[in-house]
């Protein structure tokens, strides 16, 4: 899907052509829509396909003045009635008087700006949206991570009677988007410090201001992403553990039981037999017999319990 937009008069409006100032946002595009932009523009096909496989790493490149990004953002899904969280591609390009954004999926970044919850956002600054986007990202990054360390916390409580292994594949699942975040924050990093230090977008003194911010944000949720990462990897080993432990409890709860009721089956057992028994002519023997069954379980629970088998 391709749309453009531009702003006049300080309002964000959609457009039905290219013009100049204009931004282009396409969302998993066809490949008409590529050979639209590769013919009006003159962007390399290559720039414009890169966003679109998902294992494409982060980079930041220029050819014939144009320059061309490719970040990691973040983004979440729901699935079987839980967050799941992993990165995708996306590529920002400055063709001429133009800005593209390319990414397979619709994004909460992409749709801040499309839905003006963004600030002095305006389409013909070319430098100061493409900063702007690189905010969003590390700010949503820690967005998404202050998520996590919420289920995290709500999943460990759980986990405190818990006997099963659904919040441990939970726990897992956070623990492998933790690992997807921190791996495209180290690699978004390189190519923002690559942006400062070798000026392949034309930077103002107060753009070079907010690109320090980006990269601050960015570093935070790097220390972010890595102190979750070690705190969910000891957790769910110290829970494996506990659920191990509960289970245990319980089988040695079951085993006292066990032992209890087998002394009446016992007792009984033996009086079913057609063989001469204590107590057989006496009139009260069925009475003895249960009285001695409860007697002999009672002193059994009550050895068990010191030995604190309950």
């Amino acid at each position: 899907m391709l749309n453009i937009y531009k702003t006049t008069n300080g309002i964000l409006k959609q457009i039905d052509e290219i013009q100049k100032g204009a931004w282009i946002n396409l969302t998993d595009p066809t490949e008409s829509e590529l050979n639209l932009l590769h013919e009006k523009l003159e962007i390399d096909l290559d720039f414009l396909k890169a966003p679109l496989d998902d294992e494409e790493s982060s980079r930041i490149e220029t050819e014939n003045g144009q320059v061309f990004i490719l970040l990691d953002i973040p983004i979440t899904e729901e699935e079987d009635g839980s967050q799941i969280y992993y990165t995708l591609p996306l590529g920002i390009i400055i063709a001429g008087k133009n800005i593209i954004t390319i990414c397979l999926k619709e994004n909460t970044v992409i749709n801040q700006f499309l839905e003006k919850k963004v600030k002095s956002f305006y389409t013909f600054k070319k430098t100061r949206f493409l900063l702007q986007i690189l905010f969003r990202i590390s700010a949503r990054y820690l967005v998404y991570l202050k998520q996590i360390d919420k289920m995290s916390n709500r999943i460990e409580k759980e986990l405190h009677k818990s006997m099963k292994n659904k919040e441990l594949i939970q726990l897992l699942d956070l623990e492998k988007s933790l690992v997807y975040f921190s791996t495209s924050l180290k690699a978004n990093e390189m190519v923002l410090e690559k942006m400062l230090k070798n000026q392949a977008v034309k930077l103002y003194p107060e753009d070079e201001e907010l690109l320090q911010d980006v990269i601050i944000e960015n570093k935070q949720a790097i220390e972010m992403a890595s102190i979750y990462s070690n705190i969910l990897s000891g957790m769910m080993d110290a829970f494996a553990s506990v659920i191990s432990n509960n289970v245990n409890i319980v089988m040695k709860f079951l085993a006292s039981i066990t032992i209890v009721m087998s002394i009446p089956t016992m007792i009984a057992s033996f009086y079913g037999m057609n063989v001469g028994l204590p107590l057989q002519d006496t009139p009260y023997a069925f009475l003895l017999v249960v009285g001695l069954s409860v007697i002999l379980s009672v002193l059994t629970v009550v050895i068990l319990a010191k030995k604190r088998m309950f």
